[in-house]
């Protein structure tokens, strides 16, 4: 039987050294300093010149060294990192959530996701959050009840984006609604259009909002006899149920306000599957101006809601209620602005 070689002095050290991992207490006896001099270094706190900065970082680059944050962290009793909950089937959802890193990044917080899904709820999803040690919260475009959200507010700092929330400890982020359905509701009036529907958005956020702009919109411009309010919510399948109500009625309206810009898109499948063409035989207005409202081939006139400045908002907001808990309850409200695409056109002579 072939006997294995022992194992040179030198690899046994190279094993050694690659197993054990570098500690601070290595980066400053390389540095030649002390260990609170290289712990103030890596804390980005005043107390070491330039100088000696720039050589801990080398010699930590060097070793490999990088500092445990999360120890760091835990001892001072903080996560650093907001928890957002969305629902990944919402696509406006995405365009926020990719905001939201951005801003969070440059605070210097984590973010950690959860999802809504058939089997999990928004309570769920919270408890989720909070159970990875989340600091505060976002939630992107919440159904639950007020009271739930302002208990929720009582204890962990509280965002919610996309809808109005009258609650004690909880600042709320989202656009006037009333302002992008008046403009909507103007601009298709401006072309010509009197049978103008609206796809309701059931007990999604801003729904109620809209419902009631998109009335008042009408009632104002002497249309209130052509008021038509079709049941829906904020999915693709809604749009098709109401575009298959809409095609089995003796007349097709001129126009239609989707309750969002899925809701736009399942309409739209549905309208040109039966030969109905857009915009020249009806027109659709969606809700949201999400990057799918921006391909070519959809080209959706829609209400913006600028998700930049939305998840900007809500991660300052989360931020500084987490440096104070005693700020009152703040409601911040955007413009909303339509974009006129190539899905708004005259109705038909």
């Amino acid at each position: 039987m072939l006997e294995q070689a022992p194992e040179s002095e030198p690899s046994k050290t190279r094993a050694s050294a690659r197993a054990k991992r570098p500690t601070m207490a290595d980066v400053a006896a390389r540095v030649g300093v002390s260990r609170a001099l290289v712990s103030l270094v890596f804390r980005n706190e005043p107390g070491a010149s330039k100088e000696t900065r720039d050589r801990v970082l080398r010699a930590a680059d060097e070793l490999g060294y990088r500092p445990d944050n999360a120890a760091r962290l835990l001892a001072r009793n903080r996560s650093m990192v907001l928890g957002v909950m969305i629902n990944i089937r919402n696509a406006f959802h995405a365009d926020l959530v990719e905001a939201i890193y951005a801003e969070a990044e440059r605070l210097g917080y984590e973010v950690l996701l959860s999802a809504l899904g058939p089997t999990r709820d928004e309570r769920k999803v919270v408890e989720a959050l909070l159970g990875h040690r989340c600091e505060a919260l976002i939630l992107l475009g919440p159904n639950a009840g007020t009271d739930y959200l302002a208990e929720l507010g009582a204890h962990t700092p509280t965002v919610v984006v996309g809808r109005r929330v009258p609650a004690s400890g909880v600042d709320t982020v989202h656009t006037a609604e009333n302002k992008g359905m008046r403009q909507a509701v103007d601009h298709l009036v401006g072309l010509g259009h009197r049978a103008i529907a609206h796809i309701d958005g059931g007990d999604g956020p801003g729904s109620a909002e809209r419902r009631r702009a998109y009335r008042t919109a009408m009632r104002d411009h002497g249309l209130q006899d052509e008021i038509r309010v079709l049941p829906g919510d904020h999915t693709e399948e809604s749009g098709e149920a109401a575009g298959e109500t809409l095609l089995g009625d003796a007349s097709l309206p001129t126009a239609v306000l989707a309750g969002n810009d899925r809701c736009a898109m399942g309409l739209m499948h549905v309208l040109s599957r039966a030969g109905v063409v857009i915009p020249k035989d009806i027109s659709v207005v969606g809700y949201d101006d999400s990057h799918i409202a921006h391909l070519s081939h959809i080209n959706l006139t829609t209400v913006r809601q600028d998700a930049e400045q939305m998840a900007t908002l809500a991660v300052r907001s989360a931020v500084e209620r987490l440096d104070d808990r005693r700020l009152p309850s703040r409601e911040l409200i955007l413009d909303a602005r339509l974009v006129v695409r190539g899905t708004t056109a005259p109705p038909r002579s």
